[in-house]
């Protein structure tokens, strides 16, 4: 096998570990992009490239987290992860786990930890790689490696996002969701929301924040209602769709241009937790991106016609 052929076998790996840490799309593909010219450069072959690939990507993504952490501090309003609607890494006999560790939920309380907390998270909880592995990765003693475990594992089970167990209940009771959503039935979707249910948006300041911030089944179920209705009149579409492994939505316009995603949180039957990310630079790799003040603009006359 060639030295091409076998980064390119490791490629999803890589860029799931990446994705992770970084909780960026673009970001990631960097990092693996940056793994490869030094895999490339390199005049030997390693032992094991997996190893030492997996190495590299999360040296690389290290560094790049700890800048990016100093930009999110001053980012505006709540920071999320850039949504992943497919994850690359495939393994069926650990796709539950994987799926957990990829959603927004999870995603966000990695970010209370520090970059080499994370790192290790990541590479030891949900990659299950051994701590000699972990060490010469993050460049740490295998001692210093299980103590940083300990921490972040302590941390992440403290605030462990639960999801439905059965994921088709869980996918099930998202399509009665959009469902009712489609069809402005309020009352349908006050059944379907958890009573503290929380609706959250991702704007960056770069985008018109359609959910800024609503709590209450009563409050975000009159608040989709009154979003969908002329929305659909001018040709927006709502397109059910896995979000970083959970039940979500992707949000087009009558072009097709993607507006903003949704991901939702499922849990005792009921959604818990609407996020929604309409910052245009973080939609990009999904394909073109609609101009969301202008979308805004349109659904407006709408609503103000059908008065």
């Amino acid at each position: 096998m060639t030295r091409t052929e076998e980064f390119e076998q490791l490629r999803p790996l890589l860029f799931s570990i990446a994705y992770r840490i970084l909780g960026s799309v673009s970001e990631a593909e960097d990092a693996v992009q940056e793994t490869w010219l030094r895999h490339e450069a390199s005049p030997t072959r390693p032992t094991s490239t997996k190893a030492y690939l997996s190495a590299v990507v999360t040296r690389i993504s290290i560094d790049v987290l700890r800048s990016a952490r100093v930009r999110r501090e001053e980012y505006v309003g709540p920071w999320f992860p850039e949504p992943l609607l497919t994850d690359p890494y495939q393994d069926p006999e650990r796709s539950t786990e994987l799926a957990d560790s990829l959603s927004m939920a999870a995603l966000l309380l990695l970010e209370r930890l520090t970059p080499l907390e994370r790192a290790v998270f990541v590479l030891r909880e949900v990659f299950g790689f051994g701590f000699p592995e972990v060490a010469s990765a993050v460049g740490r003693s295998e001692a210093a490696c299980r103590q940083l475990a300990v921490r972040a594992r302590r941390h992440m089970d403290a605030g462990r996002p639960r999801f439905e167990a059965d994921r088709r209940e869980r996918e099930e009771l998202a399509g009665r969701f959009f469902d009712a959503f489609r069809e402005g039935d309020v009352d349908g979707l006050r059944e379907l929301l958890a009573a503290d249910v929380h609706m959250v948006g991702d704007g960056g300041g770069k985008a018109p924040q359609w959910a800024t911030h609503f709590i209450g089944a009563e409050n975000v179920a009159r608040v989709l209602v009154a979003l969908v209705r002329p929305f659909v009149r001018i040709g927006g579409v709502v397109e059910p769709h896995q979000v970083n492994g959970q039940p979500g939505a992707v949000f087009r316009d009558r072009d097709g241009k993607v507006i903003n995603t949704w991901a939702l949180d499922v849990l005792d039957g009921q959604i818990q937790t609407i996020r929604t990310v309409i910052n245009p630079d973080k939609l990009g790799h999904m394909g073109p991106v609609a101009d969301a003040w202008a979308v805004l603009r349109e659904t407006n006359q709408a609503r103000r016609a059908a008065e």
